[in-house]
């Protein structure tokens, strides 16, 4: 069990490490190299543009379930009135940013993985290297650029369609007064609560460009490590992204402390 245990922490750490190496390297080429702006549009289709309607959904349904749920309960003290601020204040600082990274990561996270996969496995990327082109600069870049710019909108529209969805299950489904829900709507959200949403997909976006980049740069065996590759990817970021959610809402919180 020690052995076990001992091995363990070191490939954990050892990860940790080459995450570091592969985040820093790609921070200096975003400063020192030219970053492919071109590649960097393309990313943005496939990251942002096209995950969309996933988000969107994702976003749609917990705010109608979540909104539903707080009417079941409040209603009983007789503060169903409630509804639109307490779920307006779970989606910014919670469900929103955590729900769509995972979203993200299951179809980004895998898709980059099994993409910088194959090219490993068929040699492409020792291509890349044998033109004078840094694979970092080539893959990473664009990926973690496009990541980093849409993580933070998808997550901004994550939440608009949930706080639209609970304000339909509220108001026209469920009978909330519309103008006591609008006015506890807009005095119990800040735009702190914003804020945090925000920082959190950013540093969720960081999280799955690292994790997927790395998984790919690392794949090794053929067709077998292209079939690893992604489902490491995804598991790993998602622990990941759960994790960091307790950090930064901890550390947020803090930050931009309660003032209801």
């Amino acid at each position: 069990m020690i052995t076990a245990l001992g091995r363990t922490t070191m490939e954990s750490v050892q990860y940790l490490g080459q995450l570091g190496l592969l985040t820093w390297e790609t921070v200096k080429a975003m400063f020192v190299a030219p970053i492919r702006w071109r590649l960097v549009l393309q990313q943005i289709i496939e990251v942002g543009s096209r995950s969309q309607v996933v988000v969107a959904v994702t976003g749609v349904f917990t705010g109608a379930v979540f909104a539903a749920q707080i009417y079941f309960q409040f209603q009983r003290f007789g503060m169903g009135t409630a509804v639109g601020s307490v779920t307006a204040l779970a989606l910014f600082r919670e469900l929103g940013p955590t729900l769509t990274a995972l979203m993200v990561s299951g179809r980004v996270g895998a898709a980059i993985a099994a993409e910088i996969g194959t090219m490993k496995v068929t040699e492409q990327v020792d291509a890349l290297r044998s033109m004078g082109v840094h694979p970092i600069d080539y893959l990473v870049v664009p990926r973690s650029v496009a990541l980093i710019v849409s993580m933070p909108l998808l997550v901004a529209e994550a939440c608009a369609f949930g706080i639209i969805a609970s304000y339909v299950i509220a108001v026209q489904m469920l009978g909330v007064a519309e103008a006591p829900y609008l006015r506890y709507l807009n005095n119990y959200t800040h735009p702190s609560d914003v804020a945090i949403a925000l920082i959190k997909g950013f540093v969720f976006a960081v999280i799955i460009a690292c994790v997927a980049c790395h998984e790919g740069m690392e794949t090794a065996n053929g067709a077998a490590g292209v079939r690893r590759a992604p489902t490491r990817a995804v598991v790993i970021s998602s622990l990941s992204i759960l994790g960091m959610n307790l950090v930064l809402t901890f550390a947020l919180n803090i930050v931009f402390p309660s003032s209801r």
